[in-house]
């Protein structure tokens, strides 16, 4: 895959004196981390509610899967790959990969479906991608916006050219539908 250029990411902050200033400023590389060839830039990461915005250190560090920590969130850019000539994926590994526990999963359309306990918010920076749910789908494209409230979901990308987009993902409480439907 094409890996796209960096991104310039800048995170602000206070000074001893209490100055605003920037604490980071500087290009985030995408890199390979998840099976499927997607490429991620890690942009922030939160542990808490509400945040906490003395930090003063790269919140980047903070070992993350797909879903954000409890009471934190995760902002990221996710480059995919078009799909056509990929390897088959295998649900099971893809889900550990991702740090989803494969058994807090329910019905799965594509190889790629997975779900989070997570309200996300999608942007579309650049190229095309189908969001698969459980029986329709979503065709967007650049400059689409997306708000996903838990749901099942695959994306995949039909393509020729990979698709960028920016997720911002915050903890949430589990759906009621997720107990209707899977009997928890």
């Amino acid at each position: 895959m094409e890996i796209k250029q960096p991104t310039r990411r800048i995170v602000t902050g206070h000074d001893a004196q209490g100055k605003a200033v920037a604490l980071f400023d500087g290009q985030v590389t995408p890199h390979q981390k998840r099976p499927g060839g997607n490429a991620i830039s890690m942009l922030w990461v939160t542990t808490e509610s509400p945040a906490d915005i003395d930090v003063t250190t790269d919140r980047t560090q903070i070992e993350v899967g797909v879903p954000p920590p409890p009471n934190g969130s995760i902002f990221r850019i996710v480059d995919f790959p078009p799909t056509s000539g990929a390897a088959p994926v295998d649900h099971h590994k893809m889900l550990i990969g991702m740090g989803i526990d494969p058994a807090t999963q329910g019905y799965m359309r594509h190889a790629n479906t997975h779900r989070t306990r997570s309200i996300d918010y999608a942007v579309v920076l650049d190229g095309e991608i189908d969001m698969l749910m459980d029986d329709t789908e979503v065709h967007m494209k650049a400059g689409d916006v997306l708000v996903q409230q838990g749901t099942n979901h695959a994306w995949v990308n039909n393509g020729t050219k990979p698709c960028r987009i920016a997720f911002i993902l915050i903890d949430a409480q589990e759906p009621a539908a997720w107990k209707k439907r899977w009997n928890k």
